[in-house]
């Protein structure tokens, strides 16, 4: 066994997933799909009730690899053979069990195991579970916090959860995609120039008593603080208060053309 540390990318290859006695070929090609979509790719079944099976494979979704590559194998001792740690997932309280962890706990724990040995992820049949005896040859056991009024779970949704878990356990996913289409953040000078615009065209309007301002400005500032606005659309709000403090002459009639359904956009193309 190796006993150095391995880098956190590589550390879900040392993890597999062991389904005991599946009855259900589709909920196999599900959690296969669940799991490679987390980054983890080994599969280890314990007597399956059908397996290979067309459903398991359009169930997959793209995964046909994993079960293609998955080790069919008679019990679950040959399942956690090599094994540094093994972890049941069970939503059942058991008699003599080591004590539970909630699957974030289990995830981060397996990870850590991960770094210096193989670790196994254990899922019992969709009906009846885990047996005691397959429980036991586990060193944790797992259960994810759901809602008490309605606990029943998926095999392959449970498979998911665990592998969500483990991923973000093991790798730091990095800052989220960016927004399609998004544009520059607005400086501060710019954000400052709609304020002041607004400030004018509120006093322009009669709307705002420099006399008496009370809050309005402070608000406006706390209102853009929070929608972080970019630079085309403070341009935007800049050119719509322009023009609403200098109409055109046949504004309403430019409105009307511009509202219709065949008009197309002039301003933020």
């Amino acid at each position: 066994m190796n006993s150095e540390p391995r880098p956190a990318s590589n550390l879900l290859d040392r993890i597999r997933v062991v389904l005991s006695h599946p009855s259900h070929p589709g909920n196999i090609g599900a959690a296969a799909r669940a799991m490679k979509t987390m980054g983890l790719s080994r599969l280890v079944l314990v007597r399956p009730k059908e397996f290979p099976h067309a459903q398991a494979d359009a169930m997959a979704a793209g995964a046909t690899d994993l079960l293609v590559g998955a080790e069919v194998v008679d019990d679950m001792s040959a399942a956690l053979q090599g094994t540094l740690l093994a972890v049941a997932l069970t939503a059942r309280r058991r008699e003599l069990a080591t004590p539970a962890l909630w699957v974030r706990d289990a995830a981060a724990e397996a990870v850590r195991a991960a770094a210096v040995g193989e670790v196994a992820l254990v899922f019992g049949n969709e009906t009846s579970g885990l047996s005691n005896e397959e429980l036991g040859l586990c060193r944790r056991w797992a259960t994810i916090p759901v809602a008490a009024e309605f606990s029943s779970l998926n095999l392959a949704a449970a498979v998911q959860v665990l592998c969500y878990e483990l991923r973000l356990a093991a790798i730091d996913p990095g800052s989220p995609p960016a927004i399609s289409g998004a544009g520059q953040v607005a400086s501060h000078e710019e954000v400052e120039g709609l304020v002041a615009h607004i400030e004018r065209a509120a006093i322009g309007s009669g709307f705002l008593d420099p006399a008496s301002p009370k809050r309005l400005i402070p608000r406006m500032r706390r209102l853009l603080a929070r929608a972080v606005p970019e630079k085309e659309e403070v341009n935007i709000l800049r050119g719509m208060l322009a023009a609403l403090e200098n109409p055109l002459p046949n504004a309403p009639a430019k409105r009307a053309a511009d509202n219709s359904d065949a008009a197309e956009p002039k301003v933020g193309e």
